[in-house]
């Protein structure tokens, strides 16, 4: 007889990933929202479900079955961040909290049902807590070992919790599908074989199974039949390295904020310190006196030390501003938290210093601090059809955005690509041997061989060799927003190549093979 893995208590949060996207970016979670990971519908709102968005959806389907929804990209690291005040929270009500994944938490029930006094009291205070941190729409379940508590907590229905009896725990989820506990692959073959719920694979002869499906069918078996093995695990607390000031009064000038959070900014550095640690990616929170809240995160090429702590709170303050000018509304609160520490033996000088890269740095921080964040950038290449699009600048520190030029992009340029990209298009002339413009016709045909080409107003010179035109066409489904262009290669008198444009306007140099 298997040991009895004890009661288990799981609190589950419904939808938690839109949830922490709404309360993140200030939207309400009754509107219709979807969050898409890799072009297809990771989690979506109740409101988005009654018009028949459903996980796995393709985000073209989503939106054409709600028109009115709000896309947004799924967050890993955010759904993780906005749970972790509540799994501190519920620490706090209930020690020995393990967290099974963002929005659902287990716990063994003997201690809070004792503390409590009953199951359902210890549910209840659960809820108590999650609802003074504004997080509705919670469940409970407890069960006989965590998942059949866990399914407990989403057949809670209208109830706030549901309890199951001990023992009864096989009984309960007897009649759920079988792919709760098996793959989809295996799925679809126990729905062949006529098993399709979990009571129907919990009556197959435990050896039979493990003979068939090895050690993970045999531990799905065992779920299936209600022998859970598995035991909550406490998590252990992550040491607190964040800082938060609140000010009374509220301040409402940027220089005023930067020297009141100088001390806690040294706080926030030497917690680290203590440890061994340093900061390379930290989040700023801002709170305003009409309920306005503010989240960057910022990296840094090293480490952060405090006055770069505090150059980053005062340039997300400031934005275009100046140091000395005021706010739209007075800041009341202000939270710095690290998303990312490293061993500080990973960043030890050299024997002899940190060498002419930590000068670079030194210096480059040294001008941003003087002139704003964005007047030292970075180039980085990203995703786009045109050469244009795909020049990138990124501020000094901050994280360059998702690389897509691996996606697809129909149209593009292919290699080599040009040297020089020209950020404003040269207006050219391309003519043929009358002297007259080169046309393009609806079909992607020339009007005429191209003899001549001018750049501006200078002098034209002979055409050598010439190819083309190549069709790129954005939007198509958009008519407002649909662009069609033509692309075009010519080698002029000198021996240079040269990327031509032809739009609506006219030709234009996008580009020269220097």
């Amino acid at each position: 007889m298997s040991a009895d893995p004890g009661r288990t208590i799981v609190l589950w949060c419904p939808d938690w990933p839109v949830f922490a996207a709404c309360r993140e970016l200030g939207l309400d979670p009754a509107d219709p929202i979807a969050l898409t990971e890799g072009g297809l519908v990771f989690a979506c709102s109740a409101a988005a479900r009654r018009d028949g968005v459903i996980r796995g959806l393709k985000l073209r389907e989503a939106q054409y079955r709600s028109p009115a929804v709000t896309v947004l990209e799924y967050d890993a690291a955010l759904d993780a961040r906005v749970f972790e005040p509540v799994v501190r929270a519920v620490e706090a009500t209930v020690p020995g909290v393990q967290l099974v994944r963002p929005g659902t938490l287990a716990m063994r029930a003997r201690g809070p049902a004792r503390y409590y006094g009953g199951e359902d009291a210890a549910a209840e205070a659960l809820l108590a807590t999650l609802a003074q941190l504004g997080v509705v729409g919670a469940r409970v379940g407890v069960a006989d070992g965590p998942f059949a508590a866990e399914q407990a907590a989403r057949a809670a229905g209208a109830s706030p919790f549901r309890i199951v009896e001990p023992g009864a725990s096989a009984e309960f989820i007897a009649p759920l599908p079988v792919g709760l506990v098996v793959d989809a692959r295996t799925t679809v073959l126990l729905n062949r074989l006529g098993v399709r719920t979990l009571g129907e694979f919990a009556a197959l002869p435990d050896a039979d199974v493990r003979r068939r499906f090895g050690a993970a069918g045999a531990f799905a078996h065992d779920r299936a039949a209600g022998r859970e093995q598995t035991r909550v695990t406490a998590r252990t607390p992550p040491p607190e390295f964040e800082v938060e000031q609140h000010f009374e009064p509220p301040l409402d000038r940027v220089d005023q904020l930067a020297f009141a959070f100088r001390v806690r900014a040294e706080e926030f550095i030497d917690r680290m310190r203590a440890v061994r640690l340093v900061c390379t990616a930290l989040r700023i929170e801002l709170d305003d006196e009409r309920g306005g809240h503010s989240s960057r995160s910022w990296l840094h090429p090293h480490w952060f030390t405090p006055a770069d702590v505090i150059d980053r709170v005062r340039w997300q303050l400031q934005g275009a501003g100046t140091a000395d000018s005021g706010l739209a509304s007075p800041i009341v609160r202000l939270r710095v938290v690290p998303e990312r520490v490293d061993s500080t033996g990973n960043h030890e000088e050299g024997l002899w210093g940190g060498g002419p890269d930590e000068r670079v740095h030194h210096g480059l921080t040294r001008v941003q601090s003087m002139l704003g964040h964005e007047a030292v950038v970075t180039a980085t290449i990203g995703g786009g059809r045109m050469l244009a699009d795909r020049q990138v600048l990124v501020p000094w520190g901050d994280r360059p955005p998702e690389r897509r030029d691996d996606a697809p992009w129909p149209g593009s340029l292919p290699a080599l690509a040009p040297a020089s990209v020209f950020r404003e298009r040269l207006p050219i002339s391309l003519l043929d041997a009358s002297g007259t413009s080169v046309a393009i016709d609806a079909r992607g045909a020339i009007s005429a061989p191209p003899e001549r080409f001018a750049v501006g107003a200078d002098r034209a010179v002979p055409v050598r060799a010439w190819a083309g035109p190549w069709p790129v066409v954005e939007r198509w489904w958009d008519a407002e927003r649909a662009k069609r262009v033509h692309r075009f290669q010519i080698v002029d008198d000198d021996g240079c190549a040269w990327l031509l444009v032809r739009d609506g306007e006219g030709w234009w140099a996008e580009a020269r093979y220097d």
